[in-house]
């Protein structure tokens, strides 16, 4: 005897996932800091956003505030905000209100609502 295995029906997100799926402030990765020939600032960095590759998706993110968070176990949180689109291709300018440690170059930022 044969037994026929049923599929179950695919099930559909429902409206409240499917809105929340859209570009939503999330995570940013450090590129580096904001710099000159011969200066670095340290309070400025240059985020990057998978997904925002023009400047007209970056200045979306303009005014959101962004919070850094220490890889330790002392768990600072150092947080800023975004000022600027930088260049033609989707990355933002971020100021802080102290500096980051170098060490954060390259690591994850969080954005946040207003």
């Amino acid at each position: 005897m044969a037994e026929q295995k049923t599929k179950k029906p695919e099930r559909k997100q429902p409206e409240s996932a499917a809105k929340s799926s859209r570009k939503q402030p999330g995570k940013a990765v450090i590129l580096s800091f904001r710099r000159g020939r011969h200066t670095a600032r340290t309070n400025q960095f240059l985020l990057g956003i998978e997904g925002v590759d023009s400047r007209a998706k970056a200045s979306q993110y303009i005014g959101k505030r962004v919070v850094w968070k220490s890889p330790g176990k002392l768990k600072k949180e150092i947080s800023g905000k975004i000022t600027s689109p930088h260049g033609n291709n989707g990355v933002l300018r971020a100021r802080f209100s102290k500096g980051l440690p170098g060490t954060a170059v390259g690591s994850r930022v969080q954005i946040l609502e207003r």
